[in-house]
């Protein structure tokens, strides 16, 4: 798009680098409005990965000087406090935290931290919870009686793999999201366990937390979880509604994907947005999506709408 190279770049930092956050560097890279500010990690720039050669590796964002928008790429229930954190130091903070039921309570919390640090914060904003939540936000409002369904899979969860991986007694795993249709999924969960850990109680301590909770989980032990991993997934949205008092509208989206690159991706452009936004604490719905795209409006609206 014109004239973006000219325009002030937005300066970032990475905060964690596993899957997303190796996959945010890419889609940082890609992106001609954004710089790169550093790379924060738990252990600094010890053991610093080939890849990072170009970057400063730190273990506090305060050495990396000045940082428009920090993107938490750690695991969904550390999210919280590296965003206070990061608020409190007036740094703009967009994360992917993926427990739906708390969403709310997050918003909640962030909002007077926002206002009163002059930042902005994007949470939830993966693909589901994120970009999913504006399609069905769409559906919504184009029949507003109705019912939607979103079917998961078949693919790799990755806030389940991460949760299992915490458990006590397991080394690796991977959480694979099989869908059963009209928004029941089963879980199959692959654990490779730490030597003397005893099945039957990883299995437990995974099927009783929140993120399996809910759902139909099967639990299996495999000599090696990179025999088996996948990172591919997908969603099938539907929803069977009302327009006015016309029945039967049906409305279907569908995708398949890398599950941590456009996790990335969609991070990168509220990274973006949150330049945009006033000082508060958002969620993707309430985010004009012109505003996660580059450059300027007009060009955006010439040629979309």
């Amino acid at each position: 798009m014109k004239g973006i190279s000219n325009m002030k770049k937005i300066k970032a930092a990475v905060v964690g680098y596993g899957n997303i956050g190796q996959y945010t560097i890419e889609a940082l890279e890609a992106a001609e409005d954004f710089e790169i500010a550093g790379v924060v990690r738990r252990n600094g720039a010890a053991d610093k990965p080939a890849a990072l050669a170009p970057y400063h590796v730190v273990k506090d964002i305060r050495d990396l000087g000045a940082v428009d928008v920090a993107i938490l790429c750690a695991p969904t229930r550390l999210c919280p406090d590296y965003a206070k954190t990061y608020i409190a130091l007036g740094i703009n903070t967009v994360d992917s935290y993926d427990i739906h039921t708390g969403i709310a309570e997050y918003r909640a919390t962030l909002m007077p931290l926002c206002q009163q640090h002059d930042a902005v914060s994007v949470i939830a904003a993966g693909w589901d919870p994120g970009s999913d939540s504006v399609v069905r936000t769409l559906m919504q409002g184009l029949t507003p009686k109705g019912l939607t369904y979103t079917n998961f899979g078949p693919g790799m969860s990755m806030g389940h793999s991460v949760c299992v991986r915490s458990k006590a007694g397991v080394r690796n795993a991977l959480s694979v999201t099989i869908p059963k249709g009209e928004g029941l999924h089963r879980r199959m969960v692959y654990v490779e366990l730490e030597a003397g850990a005893d099945l039957a109680a990883v299995t437990q301590a995974i099927k009783e937390d929140p993120y399996f909770a809910h759902d139909e989980t099967h639990v299996f032990a495999v000599d090696s979880i990179d025999d088996v991993r996948d990172m591919g997934h997908g969603v099938h949205l539907v929803r069977k509604g009302v327009s006015g008092k016309t029945q039967n509208q049906r409305l279907e989206f569908s995708m398949s994907i890398n599950n941590p690159a456009l996790t990335a991706q969609t991070l990168v452009n509220v990274a973006r947005a949150s330049t945009r936004l006033s000082p508060a604490c958002y969620t993707m719905v309430e985010i004009p999506v012109i505003d996660l795209l580059p450059g300027d409006r007009s060009e955006w609206i010439g040629k979309l709408v």
